[in-house]
Formats: C-alpha cells, sequence, structure tokens
C-alpha cells in the first residue's frame, strides 16, 4: 500500500477511531479483549483498503471488517471464557457492592449466548451504539424491513432466554429423596396417620 493510500486510512478511521473501540469493547465484554479485538480489525482493514471502492461507504465498510474479525475471535477454539476485571470491577473491589453490576453483565451475556454473533454485533450498534436501522441496512446490504424483522426475531430470542434463565431460577431444587432413583417421595397430609 503507497503511502497517499495509508494517510487516506487514517484520515477515514480517524473519526471513527473513539466509537468502533467502544463497539468491540462491548463486543468483548472487556476493556483488553475489546482494544484486542479493535486492533486486529484495523490491522485487517488497513490491508484490505484497496478494496474500498467508495471512502464515503468508509463507516459501514470498517465494522463489517470488526463483526467479521469478532465473529473469528469466537470460533478460535483456544479463546477462554473468563470474567473481566474492568477498571469498573477495580474501583469498586475498594468497597462497593459490585453484585447488580456484576448481575446485569451476567444477565446480558445469558441473553447474548442465544444469538449468533452476527445478531450480536446489530443489537449492540442499534441498542448501544445508537445507529438507525437506515445505518444497519447499509451495513448489510439489506432493505430496512428486513433489519427490522431480523432485529425483532433476535430480540425474540433474547427475551426467551432470559425467561428460561428466570423458571430455572425460580424453579424449586428438588431434595435428595426426589432425585434417588426407585424412591418415592410422598407427603404425608396431617391427621391421616
Amino acid at each position: 500500500m503507497d503511502s497517499l493510500n495509508r494517510d487516506l486510512f487514517w484520515k477515514l478511521a480517524e473519526p471513527e477511531h473513539l466509537k468502533a473501540r467502544a463497539f468491540c469493547r462491548k463486543l468483548m465484554g472487556s476493556r483488553e479483549d475489546g482494544d484486542d479485538l479493535y486492533q486486529d480489525a484495523l490491522v485487517r482493514a488497513l490491508g484490505r483498503f484497496d478494496s474500498l471502492r467508495d471512502p464515503d461507504a468508509f463507516r459501514s465498510w470498517l465494522y463489517r471488517i470488526i463483526i467479521s474479525t469478532f465473529q473469528n475471535t469466537l470460533r478460535r477454539p483456544w479463546r477462554r471464557r473468563r470474567a473481566p476485571l474492568t477498571e469498573e470491577v477495580r474501583e469498586q473491589l475498594a468497597g462497593d457492592d459490585p453484585s447488580p453490576v456484576h448481575a446485569a453483565r451476567r444477565t446480558l451475556a445469558r441473553a447474548f449466548r442465544a444469538v449468533s454473533a452476527d445478531d450480536r454485533a446489530l443489537v449492540t450498534l442499534f441498542e448501544l451504539e445508537g445507529w438507525s436501522v437506515a445505518e444497519l441496512a447499509a451495513l448489510k446490504g439489506r432493505s430496512e424491513a428486513a433489519v427490522k424483522m431480523r432485529m425483532s426475531r433476535v430480540r425474540r430470542k433474547m427475551r426467551a432466554a432470559l425467561a428460561e434463565a428466570h423458571v430455572e431460577a425460580a424453579a424449586p431444587a428438588k431434595t435428595k429423596a426426589e432425585t434417588s432413583e426407585g424412591n418415592i417421595c410422598v407427603a404425608a397430609k396431617p391427621g391421616l396417620d
């Protein structure tokens, strides 16, 4: 790549930098993993910059590369899942109770596990990054109606996963006698001795 193209790439990337990096952090669930994703995506984008035909489409083009890089990251078999120790958590270790923050993150993680990486990226762009349906349609190369239908299906899957988790959490734990094979547990009614 010649220096003119490289300069143009960085000129186009600079206004997107903070939002794209924040998007990567949200996708990955931690600052460190998000920054790694963003760096990997920038390297891929820089290497493919010659394939961008219209500089006005840079934003959508860059986000497609970020989403593709994110999907590839999730496919890596060696990628360990771990709870991130973010700056927010470090601050709360000083004495505040971080339980609500962790509960909210666990809830969001459960909902995201119910959908594909591509759908997760779509929801994050719309709900957390403030992209419009028109922008998402341009990103995906689909009609606005198709994007709205897809978002509706994704939300339904996420709600179902959360409802299932709520039912599981509310279900009473079976006693040892109820779960042992061959044992029948019958509760005696008072006065029937």
